[in-house]
């Protein structure tokens, strides 16, 4: 398998509801599809992302699995989990990688590219 195989979009949110932004506290969703646009099948064992906030404040997280779920996707198979992320700004980014796990167990790293994480009408 190759990491271009596996495909990822990333659809971010702000929960105005769950935020305070008073006291500093925003709460984003963001919404995960994976596909395996590949020929073979390909398991996700773990995730990684680099978090960054508006004052360029960077923390890291890693964990197994996604949601409580290392799924294995078959050759045109798709997965969606939904996540949250606190911010202490209003616009901030999120990049990382999965680390997966071919059927013919080689591992490889399929990356995440940068999205945005930002309140409405913060961004011009």
């Amino acid at each position: 398998m190759k990491p271009e195989d596996i495909v990822v979009t990333v659809t971010p949110q702000y929960l105005p509801e769950q935020s305070e932004p008073d006291r500093h506290q925003y709460i984003f969703a963001y919404t995960v599809r994976i596909t395996n646009n590949g020929a073979k099948s390909a398991q996700i064992i773990s995730r990684h992302w680099v978090i960054t906030d508006g004052d360029q404040k960077t923390q890291e997280v890693r964990g197994l699995g996604l949601v409580g779920q290392q799924p294995l996707l078959a050759p045109g198979e798709s997965f969606e989990y939904t996540s949250g992320c606190p911010l202490a700004t209003p616009v901030g980014t999120m990049r990382g990688s999965y680390h997966c796990v071919g059927e013919d167990g080689l591992p490889f790293d399929v990356p995440i590219n940068e999205f945005v994480l930002a309140i409405p009408r913060t961004l011009h």
